[in-house]
């Protein structure tokens, strides 16, 4: 009963931290969902999240969003996502959940690299960008954070990167909660459960706008590589005990 009521602040915070970053509400929502409806049962349940927190993130920031950028990712992440859903009904991702977890703290030094080597990357480039992204969306819970150096190569900042890669998001878990609803995976629990939750955390999202303004570019990209860190550590910690 506690775990139950514990989920709506939770979601409020992780909203408000989602909408600061671009991504860390699934994360932080992550094991009361697991506790309170099972890991089969929470992925689609974060779909339909994920769906609502990049909505609100779209809404706040539609004026900055690079839409051409935003249009080559999702043009081979949809595909990919469904190919990815169709995956995880067949296996067990243990083994995907700690290598994303590896590769989202080694993506610290790496980003930093990138920076250092004034990489960009052009809007086309997010073809192959989404390809890759969207097949491990479709089998893991959320990949949030691995979009986030691919987005920053881009030149993005602030909002025109919250912007940008939520509308990418939205479209890649649009698809992703529809195949999971032709597999059967999502029932009307996991439907209502997802929509409620979201509703806080959309609440939360609304929070952050002000924040995000207020932040230097340093602060927001050490924020950053802080969630990363965080988020690599759990996924690993949840992949190991799980």
């Amino acid at each position: 009963m506690i775990a139950e009521w514990l989920i709506y602040p939770t979601a409020i915070a992780a909203g408000l931290l989602g909408g600061v970053i671009g991504f860390g509400t699934s994360i932080m929502l992550m094991p009361l969902l697991v506790h309170l409806y099972g890991p089969i049962k929470t992925i689609p349940i974060v779909a339909l999240i994920a769906i609502v927190a990049n909505g609100s993130r779209v809404l706040l920031w539609w004026r900055l969003v690079d839409f051409k950028a935003m249009l080559y990712f999702s043009l081979s992440a949809v595909p990919a996502v469904v190919l990815g859903a169709n995956t995880l009904v067949q296996l067990t991702p243990r083994f995907v959940e700690i290598c994303l977890g590896l590769f989202l703290m080694m993506m610290i030094p790496m980003r930093r690299w990138l920076g250092r080597q004034a990489i960009r990357l052009k809007p086309p480039q997010m073809l192959w960008v989404g390809a890759v992204i969207g097949y491990l969306s479709g089998i893991v819970a959320t990949t949030g954070p691995l979009n986030t150096p691919f987005f920053l190569a881009l030149g993005l900042s602030k909002g025109a990167f919250l912007g940008t890669e939520a509308a990418a998001s939205l479209l890649m878990f649009a698809a992703k909660g529809l195949r999971f609803h032709q597999l059967d995976v999502i029932d009307l629990q996991a439907v209502s459960q997802g929509l409620l939750i979201g509703g806080f955390v959309f609440a939360g999202s609304t929070l952050s706008k002000r924040i995000v303004l207020a932040l230097s570019e340093q602060t927001f990209m050490r924020l950053m590589e802080a969630v990363m860190l965080f988020s690599g550590l759990s996924m690993l910690i949840l992949a190991i005990t799980s």
